[in-house]
């Protein structure tokens, strides 16, 4: 026993002094830890988006705004009929997480009303970007496809023709000025216009090139209510407002409000299909009503 506490306080030195060798030496490697370490941090993963899940959409649309969208559900005289219309139907999707939607039908004596409600929840597993940023990219791809121009690019494409020639170049500008070349054809003007309003107007004022510059041409959108972004819908919104010019069927209209709030994408998709080929769907009130309701859920997210 003797012999052993004879060794080990030597042991024990030889350990203190190895030791202290090592921590001198880490605090060298620690200083140069600490460098990769900061570089690490600057390279953060990118922010979750503000959503984790989504709303159950066929619950989204209060029975008022259907009674507004869809003209003739409150007529429905069969009670089950009625409620399964107010009940909308659930889209088919493969995860419920990531994405939802709803789908109302509902035919009247005076025309058939859809609409379509769809949520989808993005999420980027690219630790550098964040779920926003992608859900951006899908919003910016859902706009091109649209045809919507943007802020920044609608300005410039409007006045872009203008410098390449004088004023007698209109007739080479003409699609970009539908108004301008038609006025001066005439005929072309009126054929157009009847065109548009499925033909109810195909024979009157044929052939008279007075008419076509003094009475309103009926067009596909009215003035002021083009397909457009919105500037006060979600983080970034757009509208698209597009008739249909099938010659053989009554016109519908299809108007599709898209709006992004952090990482969810919200689209409403609302079409009127008159039952009378001549009647041509109101732009500012289905516009007004799908504006209305992407209005609505905004608040349902945020709230």
């Amino acid at each position: 026993m003797q012999r052993r506490k004879v060794y080990v306080p030597g042991a024990a030195v030889l350990l203190v002094a190895l030791l202290a060798g090592c921590t001198g030496g880490s605090g060298h490697d620690d200083g140069s830890d600490g460098k990769s370490g900061d570089a690490g941090a600057s390279t953060t993963a990118a922010e979750p988006g503000r959503y984790r899940t989504l709303p159950e959409p066929c619950g989204a649309v209060d029975s008022s705004t259907l009674d507004a969208m869809l003209p003739g559900i409150e007529e429905i005289e069969d009670a089950g009929r009625r409620e399964k219309a107010y009940g909308g139907s659930p889209t088919v999707t493969y995860d419920t997480d990531r994405r939802v939607g709803c789908r109302w039908k509902v035919e009247s004596p005076d025309a058939t009303h859809h609409l379509l409600v769809d949520f989808e929840r993005v999420v980027s597993y690219d630790g550098a970007v964040s779920d926003d940023a992608r859900a951006q990219e899908v919003y910016r791809t859902k706009l091109r496809e649209a045809d919507v121009p943007e802020p920044s690019a609608s300005g410039s494409e409007e006045e872009s023709p203008s410098p390449s020639g004088s004023e007698g170049s209109d007739e080479s500008e003409g699609p970009t000025k539908p108004k301008e070349s038609e006025k001066s054809k005439g005929t072309e003007g009126t054929q157009v216009a009847a065109e548009a309003q499925g033909g109810a107007v195909a024979e009157v004022g044929k052939g008279d090139g007075a008419e076509p510059g003094d009475t309103p041409e009926p067009e596909a959108t009215p003035e002021g209510l083009e397909s457009r972004t919105l500037d006060d819908l979600g983080d970034e919104a757009f509208l698209a407002d597009v008739l249909s010019t099938a010659s053989s069927a009554s016109r519908h209209r299809t108007v599709t409000v898209v709006f992004r709030t952090s990482n969810v994408v919200v689209t409403v998709e609302y079409d009127e299909q008159p039952a009378r080929r001549t009647e041509v769907p109101d732009s500012k009130e289905m516009q007004d009503n799908a504006r209305e309701l992407a209005e609505n859920l905004t608040d349902r997210f945020n709230g």
